[in-house]
Formats: structure tokens, sequence, C-alpha cells
């Protein structure tokens, strides 16, 4: 069975990509076992507790990562670099349980994957 890895880089505000990517996400897990998520860029918003969606007046959609447990998804990577970047301390209790790691180990677990999809 193929291995697919799910890269998230969009931010959640401002398009519909991060949700449309947690969608194809869940749905892709019906037809295999092996997914991975990579949170890179302005992604790691979604999976921080407080990402201020309401404020905005978006759809919070980020308490669906909570969901990746059920669905028997447990392989996630947020780069650290990213998530400094933007103030965030990589040590945070993410909505998900997530593996801190700097983008050249990021870029390792990828190319551990056969299908890269990047929403």
């Amino acid at each position: 069975m193929k291995r697919v890895a799910f890269v998230l880089s969009s931010a959640p505000h401002g398009s519909a990509a991060g949700r449309e990517g947690l969608d194809a996400l869940l749905a892709t897990s019906a037809l295999t076992d092996d997914i991975g998520v990579f949170l890179w860029a302005t992604a790691c918003f979604s999976c921080y507790p407080n990402s201020g969606l309401g404020v905005v007046l978006a759809r919070d959609y980020i308490a669906t990562f909570k969901l990746l447990s059920l669905y028997d998804i447990d392989q996630c990577w947020l780069c650290a670099d990213s998530a400094r970047e933007r103030g965030l301390d990589p040590a945070t209790p993410w909505v998900v349980d997530v593996e801190c790691l700097a983008p050249d180990a990021l870029r390792a677990r990828l190319h551990e994957f056969d299908v890269i999809l990047r929403f």
C-alpha cells in the first residue's frame, strides 16, 4: 500500500486550503493506513490551541484536527523553525500530538512517502 503524505502549509485564515486539506486527509484515511501529516509555514497556526478563528469570523475547523487519532492518523510533524518564526513555542501543547522537527529532518521524513499532496 502506498504511503501518503499531506503537507499543510496554508494558514487557517484567509483561504479554504487548510480546511480542504484536512477534509482530504480524513477521506484518504478510508483508503490507506499509512498517512503522514506535515505542518509547515503558516499551517502551524492550524494546530495552535488559540488560533483566534472566531475573532476573524471564520469557521473554526481546528477542533477537527482532534479527529486524527480517531482515524488512526498518528504520524504528525510540525516544523519547529516555522513555529518559532511566527512567535510560537514548539513546546506548546498543540491541538494534536505533533513531533516538532527541524526542516532537514522534516524533509527526510517526507522522502519516506510515495505520494505527497500539498494544501
